[in-house]
């Protein structure tokens, strides 16, 4: 899959297109994506993504904007797993925004983006004020050459499939339901660091991953599934949060004990699928009580793999 930043470098052909912050690639995107490639294997171009960096509501109110279900490396992963041949990332500034639709589908559209046939959302507006809609695009591919498609919205048992339904889905905890409607369970991408080495002392070694998300959409412990690794994927259980009771972080960070697994892995760029929530992070009065609840964590893991 071909990425580009911007629109310094125009689409190397006439593309397939279809436009969206994608995060988290659920259900109704996946369906989109499906349709996006289905259409451009069809016509015989690339099948091509118009995502935006940062997310437009961080741009517009980045105190009130929601948290990330996946960083912009999760997406394009994501995106690729779903045979995406190309995918275009904006840089969403000032100057992007005040765009207007006519602009926008002239420089953006058909100049950078080459689009034959575009595929959006039914929900989907753009330009400056969000005044665009698929009217004013479906005229404007009458009168310049376009072919414009819309996709109806997905749902599971009468609710939509949408980032903020996974989003509050991850945050009650209700990790299976939120498995449902982004099609696989929720997981989060990092690189294993060297730690302070508190697990080890507590008699539980835990890989400490290194994440790029400022606000995970979950907090928590957890039984997870890790892959990246030989012989995976491997089963832990993981703690993602700010660590109350042993030098409480200013970052979010995520330690896995991996079942029955000590090799050394630092380094390793893992994926680690959270599957089942257990509990809250809590404070303890000291590390015996710590440790007390680890070993009472890691059973109940293996309770939930039957182990």
């Amino acid at each position: 899959m071909l990425v580009y930043r911007g629109f310094s470098q125009t689409a190397p052909s006439a593309t397939v297109l279809t436009i969206g912050n994608f995060d988290g690639v659920h259900l109704g995107h996946r369906a989109l994506l499906a349709r996006l490639t289905a259409a451009a294997a069809d016509a015989g171009l690339p099948a091509a993504v118009l995502t935006f960096e940062p997310h437009p509501r961080e741009f517009f109110a980045p105190k009130s904007a929601p948290s990330r279900l996946s960083t912009l490396r999760e997406k394009l992963e994501l995106l690729a797993d779903d045979g995406v041949d190309l995918v275009h990332v904006c840089h969403f500034n000032a100057r992007f925004a005040a765009l207007s639709p006519d602009e926008f589908i002239e420089r953006v559209l058909l100049g950078a983006l080459r689009a034959r046939h575009l595929i959006v959302g039914d929900d989907f507006r753009f330009g400056a004020h969000r005044a665009g809609d698929f009217m004013l695009l479906r005229e404007s591919g009458a009168r310049l050459g376009f072919r414009v498609e819309a996709m109806d919205s997905i749902t599971l048992e009468g609710e939509r499939a949408s980032s903020s339904a996974v989003r509050d889905a991850l945050q009650a905890g209700r990790l299976e339901h939120a498995a449902r409607l982004l099609g696989r369970p929720y997981s989060i991408d990092g690189r294993v660091v060297h730690g302070d080495k508190i697990g080890r002392q507590l008699g539980f070694h835990t890989a400490n991953i290194r994440i790029k998300h400022e606000r995970p959409p979950l907090q928590g412990v957890f039984a997870v599934e890790v892959k990246g690794l030989p012989g995976g994927p491997h089963r832990g259980a993981a703690n993602l949060g700010y660590r109350p009771s042993a030098n409480q972080l200013l970052r979010p960070l995520l330690e896995v004990h991996l079942l029955d697994f000590s090799t050394d892995i630092y380094g390793a760029h893992l994926n680690v699928r959270f599957l089942h929530k257990l509990r809250d992070e809590m404070k303890f009065p000291d590390y015996q009580a710590l440790k007390a609840q680890i070993a009472s964590d890691v059973a109940a893991v293996k309770q939930y793999f039957q182990l």
